[in-house]
């Protein structure tokens, strides 16, 4: 284009311009464009100066072509064959920086799952993406998602603990606070293996779980009286089976195709724990089996196989918990923790079915041991020292499954319902009792998945009651052993009914997965370190006695010596 000065009558003392396209120069420039690309910069530049300077006066020149930023911004990213598009006047188009290309921002998260997929999957995405030498971006640092925005990789990577329970409230830490931001967006729905959160295997313990209590209602002396069939325990047993078998299927494809997800839940310090609840079903089914399925005497080699994750999954929880770092268990400790311990008083009771009585005694050991440490850190204070919200009160529950626990394994071992057992039994049959007599403490709220942690404790504690009245027969033992079986079966059923009411015709049983979502990193501006009050030089600064001028100097014996003289 070709800048010319011309003048009209209507203002002599103003000067237009008048921009039209000269086609020969445009095809000059494109043809040199390849060859030499500094020549356009020379000829704008000796076009500019021909100008004459009246030229700057003029503020409103007519233009004929109006050239999109967006243009020039993939020109200047190395692409070709792109069309010349026509800028609106609207004011919101800005090229190459909009919404998909804000780093952070909100809008820029839309959409955009592929943070979470398996390494695999962004691997193949990165390598096609050609490298951003020009603004010092590679692709090591950044990955482009579907809609061309960048994400931070660093964002994706495991969140340390206190993190969590920086951005996060409650004991599980599933509730974003207000003041943080996430990498994905709330508004809308997320894929279906990203809302399928771990803790969906608390309903296979509920399921698994009653399996043992009918089951034992069914052989037990105490309850002989009621006459119950042994086909009720089948079927609670398939039903968990099947249960069990759908839950295990689903998440093992979140851990194929959202794996980034599922680490994230493993370093979770509430979620983390849910992670024996899959061994611990199996142990449930496997003890639960009815009589005409599975024998009296199992096999070692069920043991073997349900209990080694458990240990696994043990050194690695306790070993935090032991070495001081920054999972120590007086920053990680929160209800759910109990889950790691039920699960060695669990395989201490599948060690006694197989006939291993030394490996149930080692189980029993450990699982005690870490039960005193986590019931005396949990009584004294939760780690997020914030009320909890009524959503989450049902995990209080899990107070009384570990003792109840405890007592069971107890009395598999060595055979009967002993002075252990029973004290056991009693620790768990108050804390169940201090939890029922606040009623407001457990209603007002919606349902969740969350609710599922009722049902496991209740039923642990009725499995208890029943063999403490197999030893201790009298009608006060066998009407709390009917009556704890009672309530513990009907929140059981009541509980699945809602679950499937929610999952298949409300579809609001998974909502949003936040926690998985937040950032390593908190966005915006950083607090400032908080100043400790014993800090001797900030107290000295502070003090009274600095604001008196002179008064260190008066203080010293050798300024007082040298002002007498």
């Amino acid at each position: 284009m070709e800048m010319r000065e011309t003048s009209r009558s209507r203002s002599p003392g103003t000067h237009f311009v008048d921009i039209h396209e000269v086609r020969e120069e445009e095809e000059d420039d494109e043809d040199e464009e390849g060859d030499k690309p500094t020549k356009m910069s020379e000829k704008q530049d000796k076009r500019f100066k021909k100008l004459p300077t009246k030229i700057r006066e003029i503020r409103r020149p007519d233009f004929n072509r109006q050239v999109s930023l967006e243009t020039g911004f993939s020109a200047l990213n190395g692409e070709k064959n792109t069309e010349m598009k026509t800028l609106p006047r609207s004011g919101k188009s800005f090229g190459g920086f909009g919404t998909a290309h804000r780093i952070g921002g909100a809008e820029g998260k839309k959409g955009d799952f592929n943070i979470f997929r398996t390494k695999s999957s962004l691997v193949r995405q990165s390598s096609k993406l050609p490298l951003r030498k020009e603004s010092g971006i590679t692709d090591g640092q950044f990955n482009n998602d579907l809609s061309g925005g960048l994400i931070d990789k660093s964002d994706n990577k495991s969140v340390p603990a206190g993190r969590y329970f920086a951005a996060l409230t409650g004991p599980e830490l599933d509730q974003v606070k207000e003041s943080e931001d996430i990498l994905l967006p709330k508004d809308e729905k997320w894929p279906f293996l990203l809302r399928f959160p771990i803790g969906c295997f608390g309903i296979c313990l509920g399921l698994s779980s009653q399996a043992i209590l009918w089951r034992s209602l069914a052989t037990s002396p105490a309850t002989k009286f009621l006459h119950i069939t042994p086909s009720i325990n089948l079927s609670i047993w398939l039903l968990a089976l099947s249960v069990l078998i759908a839950v295990s299927i689903t998440y093992a494809l979140k851990c194929a195709f959202y794996f980034e997800a599922v680490k994230r839940e493993y370093f979770h310090p509430v979620r983390v724990n849910f992670f024996f609840a899959p061994w611990i079903v199996c142990m449930f089914l496997a003890i639960g089996a009815p009589p005409s399925i599975a024998p009296e005497t199992l096999h070692p080699s069920i043991w073997c196989a349900f209990m080694g994750p458990i240990v696994f999954l043990d050194l690695k929880i306790y070993g935090q918990w032991l070495s001081g770092g920054k999972r120590r268990l007086c920053k990680v400790a929160n209800p759910s923790s109990h889950l790691s311990v039920v699960g060695n008083f669990v395989g201490a009771i599948l060690a006694a079915r197989v006939g291993w009585h030394e490996a149930g005694k080692f189980l029993w050991a450990i699982g005690f041991a870490h039960y005193l440490v986590v019931f005396v850190t949990l009584y004294q204070r939760l780690p997020t020292s914030e009320a909890l919200p009524k959503e989450l009160h049902p995990v209080y529950s899990m107070f009384i499954a570990t003792p109840a626990a405890a007592s069971i394994a107890w009395g598999a071992i060595y055979g009967e319902f002993d002075g252990l057992s029973r004290t056991c039994f009693f620790i768990a049959l108050f804390l169940y009792c201090s939890l029922i007599v606040r009623i407001n403490f457990f209603r007002g709220f919606r349902f969740s998945v969350a609710w599922w942690s009722y049902t496991f404790p209740m039923t642990t504690a009725s499995i208890a009651t029943i063999k403490y009245a197999e030893q201790a027969p009298s009608v006060i033992s066998k009407g709390l052993a009917l009556t704890l079986s009672f309530m513990s079966s009907t929140m059981v059923s009541i509980l699945f009914v809602s679950t499937l009411l929610h999952a298949f015709v409300w579809h609001t049983l998974f909502p949003n997965d936040l926690a998985i979502a937040i950032t390593k990193r908190r966005q915006g501006k950083e607090k400032k370190p908080f100043k400790k009050a014993y800090d001797i030089r900030r107290w000295t600064k502070q003090s009274p006695l600095s604001l008196v001028p002179g008064m260190g100097k008066h203080n010293n014996p050798a300024d007082r010596d040298t002002e007498a003289g």
